[in-house]
């Protein structure tokens, strides 16, 4: 079966091109008095509470993948998301962005959409107002500095730790917010009792319409082992199975 048949992209929007060192002006310009960025927007569905299923009846899956310590399984995460024909959307740190610029534009170049996952990755809840905005605008400037690409107007949590307070805060500033349905934790890796069959099984036992996966890029252990990256192609192919199709998340903006 040509899986590329199966993929879902409704509603695509350009990603406008900024890069270079006027990044942070660039984002300072685009805040309306204080408010929210322009372009575009999440759509109304996706706000006023966290997103762990995408509003949606269809048997559709979003692959998603947050960056914030290597870089060990882009390489094969890409080529294999460039040999199906699938998207995903990445969620960096801005930390990220600025240690691993080639890595965050590499996402950007094969056409996947750029999420905001904060700058230094901190619990929210422990946040004031204004450190939040901090975290997200910081976050939003090294993104695209490094990417030379407008960022999506979606943020993850660090943890997944959300507040009712802090995904108002961040829905204040434009950005909806994106968790996930469940998470492999293919990140834990071996030494955390993790196996790619295992990861597949969190990755299978989740579909349903509107499914968010959360994956990771990189090895929390420092081992190299990215098991979320081994497990990819084996979760494609049981999604495609079970007949689900791959969702792009930009599918889910408007206009603004």
């Amino acid at each position: 079966m040509d899986v590329g048949r199966r993929v879902v992209v409704a509603g695509l929007l350009a990603a406008g091109a900024t890069s270079g060192r006027g990044a942070v002006a660039v984002a300072a310009g685009r805040e309306r008095e204080g408010g929210p960025l322009a372009g575009p927007r999440p759509a109304a569905s996706l706000l006023g509470q966290e997103i762990r299923r995408l509003p949606t009846s269809r048997e559709v899956v979003a692959l998603t993948f947050n960056a914030a310590w290597d870089e060990s399984g882009l390489d094969a995460v890409l080529a294999e998301l460039r040999r199906r024909k699938v998207p995903a959307t990445f969620f960096p740190t801005g930390r990220y962005a600025e240690a691993h610029p080639a890595a965050v534009r590499a996402m950007a170049e094969a056409g996947h959409g750029l999420g905001n996952h904060s700058y230094s990755h901190p619990y929210f809840d422990d946040l004031s107002t204004r450190e939040r905005a901090r975290e997200v605008r910081a976050a939003d400037a090294a993104i695209r500095t490094a990417s030379g690409v407008e960022p999506l107007p979606f943020f993850r949590f660090p943890y997944s730790s959300t507040t009712q307070d802090a995904v108002a805060d961040v829905n204040d500033l434009g950005y909806a917010a994106i968790e996930f349905t469940n998470d492999t934790n293919g990140y834990l890796g071996p030494a955390g009792g993790m196996t790619v069959d295992a990861v597949v099984r969190r990755a299978v036992g989740s579909l349903g319409p509107g499914a968010v996966l959360q994956m990771h890029v990189g090895s929390s252990a420092d081992d190299g082992v990215v098991l979320d990256a081994q497990a990819l192609p084996r979760i494609i192919d049981a999604a495609v199975e079970e007949g689900y199709g791959i969702v792009d998340l930009r599918a889910f903006l408007t206009a603004s």
